[in-house]
């Protein structure tokens, strides 16, 4: 018995890879989750971002039922990171500077409670580190910073024909992104 075990452990160990890859978990709101996605994939050390909802009441909601209202879901992006490549605290850099914190509609053209902004954080460090760079962008501009740091919420991914909608449409999102005045606004921002 005890030799038939340690063969099946030996067999097991021989076909494991020797070292999986370091991973970690990122949920933000970011207006609209093509933007969101396509920005955070733009990000040394990230492995892939995912666009989906993130904030409501609603198991598995659908895109159609999140825009409609009453989901009480955010479009938000999951971002999975490798650690030894990047830091939370560089995805939150670029999560700032791809909103506006102190737009409490919405985000560029995208308005409503679904395009609001939010740090879904789900650890205390995640939400020490969030908390902490929204002080610091309050002083600096003088400003109250709209976005939330809520607790860790389930994340649902979004439809597939959503998933890497920049890549897949470029001409269509290129177009949207301007017509938004996206760009435009980040500038204004945060020069």
């Amino acid at each position: 018995m005890k030799r038939a075990l340690a063969l099946a452990l030996l067999a097991a160990a021989a076909f494991a890879p020797a070292e999986s890859p370091r991973r970690a978990e990122a949920v933000f709101a970011m207006g609209c989750f093509w933007s969101a996605e396509a920005a955070m994939e733009k990000q040394p050390g990230v492995i892939e971002a995912v666009s989906g909802f993130a904030g409501g009441h609603v198991k598995n909601p659908s895109y159609r039922k999140v825009t409609e209202g009453g989901t009480g879901h955010l479009e938000a992006v999951r971002v999975v990171y490798d650690p030894t490549k990047t830091s939370y605290a560089k995805l939150l850099d670029a999560f700032w500077h791809n909103i506006d914190p102190f737009d409490p509609a919405g985000q560029f053209c995208d308005k409503g409670a679904s395009y609001h902004t939010a740090v879904f954080a789900a650890n205390a460090d995640q939400r020490t580190l969030a908390e902490g760079d929204k002080a610091r962008i309050e002083k600096h501009f003088g400003k109250t910073v709209t976005t939330e740091i809520r607790d860790a919420a389930p994340f649902y991914p979004a439809e597939g024909y959503h998933q890497d909608f920049a890549k897949r449409n470029a001409l269509r999102y290129r177009a949207y992104r301007y017509g938004c005045g996206q760009d435009r606004r980040l500038k204004a921002v945060w020069g």
